[in-house]
């Protein structure tokens, strides 16, 4: 199994900055790629970004691109998700979701694992 415990959300007003961490424990051998997700007020969760394993290879959703960076620390089991320029339409809770390799998923039963999320609120 593997542990996703998010910290960082935060309230904060409009552009300004937060960092999010998601610690990873457990099989850590098992994760593939990361990645952050958001469920603003009401809405669907959705990809906000995500890094493959080795940290090589990124992708953001449109609407953060050039504000946030998301990046990983395998050294420290850490992910991470920069956000800059914040803007109310970016109040959500947010998940780090880490997808397992599929020899992995395959002995688990399970493609992926999520963390509890943390709460960010951006105030206009």
């Amino acid at each position: 199994q593997v542990q996703l415990v998010e910290s960082g959300g935060d309230l904060v007003q409009a552009g300004g900055s937060l960092r999010l961490a998601c610690v990873a424990s457990g099989e850590i051998s098992c994760i593939s790629a990361m990645g952050w997700h958001r469920q603003g007020p009401g809405k669907e969760r959705k990809l906000v970004a995500r890094i493959t394993s080795g940290g090589s290879t990124t992708y953001y959703a449109d609407s953060v691109k050039g504000r946030f960076t998301i990046s990983r620390d395998n050294a420290k089991n850490t992910l991470y998700l920069q956000m800059n320029s914040l803007a109310p339409e970016d109040t959500a809770d947010y998940y780090c979701n880490a997808i397992l390799y599929d020899v992995c998923a395959a002995a688990t039963g399970k493609p992926d694992y999520w963390g509890q999320g943390t709460q960010v609120t951006v105030s206009s």
